[in-house]
């Protein structure tokens, strides 16, 4: 694993994960729904939670490597068969949410934590994406977590308590070029729950949690959306400049045990971007600018568009 740093989080997150509660005093024995659970970060949820000791619901298209997923965790850490339920979901066939709900409830009885994890980027220019690609992000990334969510509340409001986390990403409230759709999808996802979490002040053991990660290594950008809905991406570029994944999740879970409302996880320059873009904006605007065009300019040149903010100055040799 990449040597981490003490500056890869908001200043929140950095002090739970020094002075507060650590996630397994926390989360052992809860029942916890991880949705995108087949890979990615939804994938590293589950084995990290498992190791904590969690029963898990594992939810995802893929059914097939769902349970890929759940022999893992079997075969890596203590627990049965049982501890873990395999629920294929399709974010975007909403009819079925209340009946995947239902049989969570009926097998553990509880759901005290959601973690809405799945969903799709996207890769491409806003004056080439057709406007299907915007409508299926906003069916994903948005409707699809708003209509599990809505199944999952009224149980977590009869029994007074619960956390439901979102993945949502730096991009839910910064400006990022080639992902206008996902930006809006993900600005979306931020103005529901943080709506939503004024409307449960009379539920205070009800936390809304919502988890901004920067660039993180996982198989995101093959899957994301490019110009067309069946167009696949061209090259991933290269992601050893990213934040890994068990980093990445390891500082979402500290913020779950200590109930964190919003986590900024990035490493730098993003998590200098979003204190920026959070009390700069102005300055904000201005580096954006200059970053986005060489980022743009790099993408239509069929070069990797993230060495806009990770090139690094050539050596000279003799």
């Amino acid at each position: 694993m990449r040597r981490q740093h003490a500056t890869d989080a908001d200043l929140t997150l950095l002090w739970a994960a020094r002075f507060g509660s650590s996630p397994e005093s926390k989360l052992r024995g809860k029942v916890v729904w991880i949705t995108g659970a087949s890979s990615g970060i939804g994938e590293e949820l589950s084995y990290q939670l498992a190791a904590l000791g969690a029963r898990l619901v594992l939810s995802a298209r893929r059914g097939n490597e769902l349970e890929r997923v759940k022999r893992t965790c079997l075969e890596r850490f203590s627990l049965k068969d049982e501890d873990i339920l395999v629920l294929p979901l399709d974010l975007l066939d909403r009819g079925s949410h209340q009946e995947k709900t239902a049989a969570a409830l009926k097998h553990f009885g509880d759901i005290d934590v959601l973690i809405n994890n799945g969903g799709r980027t996207q890769r491409s220019l806003c004056t080439e994406a057709d406007v299907d690609v915007y409508q299926a992000l906003m069916e994903l990334n948005y409707l699809g977590t708003v209509s599990v969510t809505k199944q999952v509340l009224p149980h977590m409001i009869r029994r007074g308590s619960g956390i439901i986390a979102t993945v949502s990403s730096v991009s839910g409230f910064v400006g990022v070029p080639l992902a206008t759709g996902y930006a809006a999808s993900k600005h979306a996802v931020q103005g529901f729950f943080n709506s939503l979490r004024t409307e449960l002040t009379d539920y205070p053991n009800i936390t809304i949690s919502t988890i901004c990660p920067g660039p993180v290594i996982s198989s995101i950008v093959q899957n994301a959306f490019t110009e067309e809905l069946d167009k696949p991406v061209a090259t991933a570029g290269d992601q050893t400049h990213k934040m890994s994944t068990e980093r990445c999740v390891h500082l979402t879970l500290v913020g779950l045990a200590n109930r964190v409302k919003e986590m900024w996880i990035a490493e730098q320059p993003f998590l200098l971007f979003c204190y920026l873009w959070q009390y700069t904006p102005t300055l904000a605007w201005y580096l954006t600018n200059i970053l986005g065009k060489k980022r743009v300019q790099n993408f239509k040149a069929g070069l990797d568009a993230d060495s806009a903010y990770f090139s690094k100055p050539k050596v000279k040799t003799n």
